[in-house]
């Protein structure tokens, strides 16, 4: 996730205020919760873990050209088995373990279990998730972000590093696994076996 993660006072800006009025701040709290994230200024994108709101930043354009290249690449590989998951980019929200406390939003989503999904998002874990990381979001992606995802349930999960060109790759399958690839290595997918992606070929 290309994103600058930093604990924030949010404004609550009314339909009115956000016409040109005055913003007025949420009082601070020691736990957010999914009320809060859901009542973000508009435009105002974060994510909810385990209480604390981290702001997102615009992501780059390398950022974005994996994510979209990425998506699309899996989502041809699923309807050419013609296979029911879901493939889904950001901004879409994940609410692990229907947790009011922790509301995630993943680059990708690939989720199989078509009842985890409404209009608000995906309720429960997806079963592949993919972020594409910056150097501000290191420590949420390769520690916070995989011990959540893990243990909600998530299947297998891609953490892609534009800047050391690499991806870590994670089976939590009957015994996890770890193991780490770069861009110009072809990577199976645990759950799609016969579905292999370079990253270098996306960009």
């Amino acid at each position: 996730m290309y994103a600058a993660f930093i604990n924030i006072r949010f404004l609550n800006v009314s339909k009115s205020n956000r016409k040109g009025r005055d913003r007025m701040p949420i009082p601070q709290k020691r736990t957010y919760t999914s009320e809060d994230y859901w009542n973000l200024p508009e435009g105002q994108r974060a994510e909810l873990i385990d209480g604390k709101l981290y702001a997102m930043a615009p992501p780059s354009f390398t950022h974005q050209k994996i994510s979209f290249s990425l998506a699309r690449k899996i989502a041809d590989h699923i309807d050419s088995k013609k296979g029911n998951c879901e493939v889904i980019p950001a901004p879409f929200a994940v609410n692990l373990d229907a947790d009011d406390k922790t509301w995630l939003e993943p680059d990708i989503s690939i989720i199989c279990d078509k009842t985890k999904i409404s209009e608000k998002g995906c309720k429960g874990a997806p079963d592949w998730v993919i972020e594409v990381i910056s150097p501000s979001t290191q420590s949420l992606d390769y520690l916070k972000k995989l011990w959540l995802y893990q243990n909600a349930g998530v299947r297998e999960y891609w953490i892609i590093n534009p800047i050391m060109q690499n991806v870590q790759v994670y089976s939590f399958d009957e015994e996890a696994t770890s193991n780490q690839f770069s861009f110009n290595d072809e990577i199976s997918s645990h759950i799609f076996n016969d579905l292999i992606i370079k990253i270098s070929d996306l960009l």
